[in-house]
Parts: structure tokens; C-alpha cells; sequence
């Protein structure tokens, strides 16, 4: 199957910023744009799974209809498809279209979310087990047109899916004519027991060999992408809120799954997940490779 950016549709508001953010994105990137409505899911409120297989398929070919008109006025030269899937969970249908996808692209909630919440459970699950990139688009993310390119933003921490996090983000910054931030937090290492403080000496040392981290993990990059202007942050702090502060105003920010401090069993490390519940911009989170 060739490859494409997929984006799951549901007709809500939240599903629409994405379809839009991922239309761009397929014309930036010039590959076709695959939709996926799940039909079985909850409507309005109710659960409608044991709806008649027919009617659930007219009422799909009219969500998808809508969205293919909406994806033509905002990039009408793309290759578009459709993609009824039926079956009960959105997050298991997303899950395996993301097999054959270069990105996938969905809402932060959808029809079935509760207005209080930042993120959706579908959301959350097609991240944590999607077998590409994944963005979550917030409502809204590209409502104004700025005077000048806004930054693609990418935290790093030097693990190997920091490593694949770089090198996506220097791609996306390229294609976008945008400036690139990268961002690399960093904390004294935790003591236990009694023990004199830090000297001055003892975390300028600390400092530099970070700001070392940030600098390995970028290089090469320049030589491959020399468009792209740079500007590298090394900064003292909880890696979240350094990374969420430094994406305020980013067109785009983009995080590894999990990274070297993470568990090897979780699927999502704590950065990337506060990252995608706080977050005012649309967060691409890479998974290690293979």
C-alpha cells in the first residue's frame, strides 16, 4: 500500500482542525491524504453500535463526503481517499491504518468527548500504540495566519527516539520555511540521604555537559538542512515545563514517545504525555524505530 498521511474524521469541530492541519500537511509534503470515519462509535451522546449496517454506512459516506469537500477548499491539488471502518473502537481502527501511514493525524477529542477535558481517550490510546508519528491538533492551531513563520520546537534529551525526534522536526521546520528551537532540559541528579549542597563548580560542570547533550544531538544537522536557522535552548528545569514554555508560540512541537529517563515497558513517557495535555500547539509525538 503507498504511503500517505491518514487523519481519523469524526465531523466534530476538533476533527476538523485536524483534517485541515493534515490537508496542509499532505500538500507540504505532497502525499496523498487518507481519511478514516469510524462509524461505530458514539454519536451525540449515545452509544450507536448496534445500529443497522446499512444506515452506519450511509451515515459514514455523508461524514466523509463533508470531509472531502472540506479538504478540497483547503488544498484542492492532493490526492484524497476514504475509509469507512467498522467496527467498535476508533482507537484500534487508527491504531492499524497507522501501519501503513507516513503520519497520522487526529483531533485532541471528539463527538464522544467531555467538554472539560483536554484530551480524549481516543487520543490518548492512538499515540501511546500508532506505528507512526502522531499529531494531536488542538482547536484552532492554525485559526491566524502569522506576519512571520512560527517555530517548530523539539525537545531533546539525547535517547535514540530524541535522536528520530531531531531529525523529524528539522524536516518539518524545512518544509515550512520555519525557524527551528531545540530544547534540552535539564535537573541536578537526585541524592539521598545526608549530603553537602551542590558547589558552584559541581553544576557549571553539570551545565556544560548538557549543553553538550544538545549540541551531539544536533550535529549534521546543519550541513543537511542548511535553510533551517537554529536557535538551541539549554535550560534548567522540569524537562515539561521548560519544553511547554519554550513551544508558547510554535506553529508545531514535536517530542520523542518516551525518553532516556523513561521505563522500557511505557509505551508514553511523563514529558510526552503532560506535553500533549498542556500544550497549546499541535504536538507530533515519534516512537523509537522499528
Amino acid at each position: 500500500m503507498s504511503r500517505a498521511i491518514v487523519v481519523g474524521y469524526d465531523g466534530s469541530a476538533h476533527a476538523a482542525d485536524a483534517l485541515t492541519w493534515a490537508a496542509r500537511e499532505a500538500a507540504r509534503a505532497r502525499l496523498p491524504l487518507r481519511v478514516v470515519h469510524v462509524s461505530r462509535t458514539v454519536v451525540d451522546g449515545y452509544v450507536v453500535s448496534d445500529r443497522p449496517l446499512d444506515l452506519s454506512t450511509q451515515v459514514g459516506g455523508q461524514v466523509l463526503a463533508d470531509a472531502v469537500e472540506r479538504v478540497h477548499a483547503v488544498a484542492p491539488g492532493i490526492e484524497v481517499a476514504t475509509q469507512v471502518d467498522e467496527r467498535e473502537s476508533v482507537a484500534a481502527a487508527l491504531t492499524e491504518a497507522s501501519e501503513h501511514a507516513d503520519l497520522l493525524v487526529v483531533g485532541s477529542r471528539g463527538r464522544g468527548g467531555f467538554a472539560g477535558l483536554l484530551l480524549g481517550s481516543v487520543s490518548v490510546t492512538v499515540v501511546a500504540h500508532a506505528h507512526c508519528p502522531v499529531v494531536v491538533v488542538r482547536r484552532h492551531a492554525e485559526a491566524a495566519a502569522p506576519s512571520s513563520p512560527r517555530p517548530v520546537v523539539v525537545g531533546v534529551d539525547g535517547s535514540p527516539t530524541s535522536a528520530q525526534a531531531v531529525d523529524v522536526a528539522f524536516d518539518q521546520a524545512s518544509r515550512r520555511g520555519a525557524p527551528l528551537v531545540a530544547v534540552h532540559a535539564w535537573e541536578l541528579p537526585s541524592v539521598i540521604g545526608p549530603v553537602p549542597p551542590w558547589m558552584p563548580e559541581e553544576v557549571e560542570e553539570l551545565r556544560v555537559a548538557e549543553r553538550v547533550v544538545l549540541s551531539e544531538s544536533l550535529a549534521g544537522h546543519a550541513e543537511r538542512y542548511p535553510d533551517v536557522q537554529v536557535r538551541a535552548i539549554v535550560r534548567r528545569g522540569a524537562p515539561a515545563y521548560v519544553v511547554l514554555t519554550a513551544a508558547d508560540d510554535a506553529e508545531l512541537l514535536v517530542v520523542g514517545s518516551r525518553g532516556r529517563g523513561g521505563f522500557r515497558g511505557l509505551l508514553l513517557g511523563s514529558v510526552s504525555q503532560t506535553v500533549l495535555h498542556h500544550a497549546t500547539c499541535p504536538v507530533m509525538v515519534v516512537h523509537p524505530a522499528g
